[in-house]
């Protein structure tokens, strides 16, 4: 009586060849997120971070007609307090307004912040007479009796940390605070809210 065999194949020769090229590719890829995760560990960079430093309300004319008229100053700063990483921003654009009314839009172009250091940016802000609607002039009517006058500055810049052959993820600096000012002598009023550092 004949017993039967199974029948044995050899495994193909491309077959071992992808095994071991993928085998490779993943320990490249293990290796290469152990250097990057210790190299964050030892560079440990704090996230760079914008505020308002100060501002002034140089002229504020409003009439009973309901025009309005202002002129500001703005300090930004872009802060990387850490000793050891560079600091790039860009797409940094902010929003000024008044009762939901757009008074100006700030911007900057693309700039580094070298290590432990910070950058100033000196907005000024002048604008024509604005019309303002009921509603808003019942919102000024209110800040001249309380010596008190708001305005909405909101928006945001994209932060990135540059260590030499290390880079981070891009990140949103946001900005959304008050700027508030006495009405009677046009003196900022700081506020710890503006400023895009966690809290």
């Amino acid at each position: 009586m004949t017993k039967a065999f199974p029948h044995r194949t050899h495994t193909n020769v491309f077959i071992w060849v992808a095994a071991i090229i993928c085998a490779i590719v993943s320990l490249a890829v293990i290796i290469t997120g152990m250097v990057v995760f210790v190299g964050y560990m030892i560079i440990h960079p704090r996230v760079p971070f914008i505020s308002v430093t100060s501002a002034s309300l140089d002229n504020l004319r409003y009439d009973q007609a309901g025009l309005l008229e202002i002129q500001m100053l703005i300090v930004i700063r872009a802060e990387n307090d850490n000793a050891r990483a560079h600091a790039s921003f860009s797409h940094t654009s902010f929003i000024l307004s008044f009762e939901g009314e757009v008074l100006a839009k700030l911007v900057a172009d693309p700039f580094d912040v070298r290590k432990n250091s910070s950058t100033d940016f000196n907005y000024v802000v002048s604008s024509s007479q604005i019309p303002l609607d009921p509603m808003q002039m019942e919102g000024v009517d209110t800040s001249l009796k309380r010596n008190e006058i708001a305005f909405d500055l909101r928006g945001n810049s994209r932060a990135m940390w540059r260590v030499g052959p290390f880079r981070s993820v891009k990140f949103w600096c946001r900005l959304e605070c008050e700027l508030r000012f006495h009405t009677s002598n046009r003196t900022y009023i700081k506020s710890r809210r503006c400023s895009s550092k966690s809290k």
